[in-house]
């Protein structure tokens, strides 16, 4: 009888440690980070396909999309705060579509924004882009640049990032888009290769949508190495690409 209840105490014990532990990362997971991978080449260079990047949950505040699945259990958001134009988010687009997108902030509420010849407008100002020499990219950067032009942006906030201009595209030059209070103009970085807010049917993002900042990038593989390849992971990890990003 001893014997069954020291069993059944142990059993219990463990249960209660893994409840614990699930508990504890749900927690983490809702209000403070959460891991994503990088699946498409929509936010080349900055984010490279086989990224892995931590965001961080509070910037923003929280809405039904912090936690996981996205139930509807609230609307709005609990401690809001407002997004700085530049910062690269996570985010969902609402309705039938449960996705998780990752694109940059280019348009706040109110902004007018154009592409004319490749060059991107704010509000009739023109965002300040300088050609980047290939040479000066990292050796994981250069290898998805090539073919490609390089520029730097700097937006009037001191935001400043890479972008891809690899060919003339009708989303090139845009109408005028004028974003709505509450939400946002999402870009990639891959300008020729970027669903986002450019296209109709991807459409703004709402201040409800937005998930979090990424952030720190933790982990990166170049996909020449299969999960059950060990021998070549030494080779196939980014090493360069290791806690970069912006730091959290």
């Amino acid at each position: 009888m001893a014997r069954r209840n020291k069993q059944e105490g142990g059993v219990g014990e463990t249960i209660r440690t893994l409840a614990y532990a699930i508990g504890i990362a749900l927690v983490i997971r809702t209000l403070a980070f959460e891991p994503f991978s990088v699946p498409s080449e929509s936010m080349l260079p900055t984010l490279l396909v086989g990224d892995y990047f931590f965001i961080s949950k509070w910037p923003y505040g929280y809405s039904r999309y912090s936690l996981p699945f996205g139930p509807p259990l609230f609307e709005g958001r609990v401690l809001p705060r407002q997004p700085a134009r530049g910062d690269v988010i996570v985010f969902q687009r609402g309705g039938d579509d449960g996705a998780d997108y990752v694109k940059r902030l280019i348009g706040l509420p109110g902004d007018r924004l154009q592409m004319r010849g490749g060059t991107l407008w704010i509000n009739d100002v023109e965002v300040k882009k300088e050609l980047v020499e290939t040479a000066t990219l990292s050796s994981a950067e250069q290898e998805v640049a090539r073919g490609s032009r390089v520029y730097r942006e700097t937006l009037s906030n001191g935001a400043t990032y890479l972008t891809l201009d690899r060919a003339v595209t009708p989303q090139d030059s845009t109408q005028t888009y004028v974003v709505p209070d509450g939400f946002y103009f999402m870009m990639g970085d891959n300008r020729d290769n970027s669903h986002d807010s450019r296209f109709s049917d991807f459409g703004m993002i709402f201040f409800e949508g937005l998930e979090g900042r990424a952030g720190l990038i933790f982990f990166s593989v170049d996909g020449s190495a299969r999960v059950w390849e060990i021998w070549k992971w030494p080779s196939a990890i980014r090493w360069n690409r290791l806690l970069s990003f912006n730091r959290l």
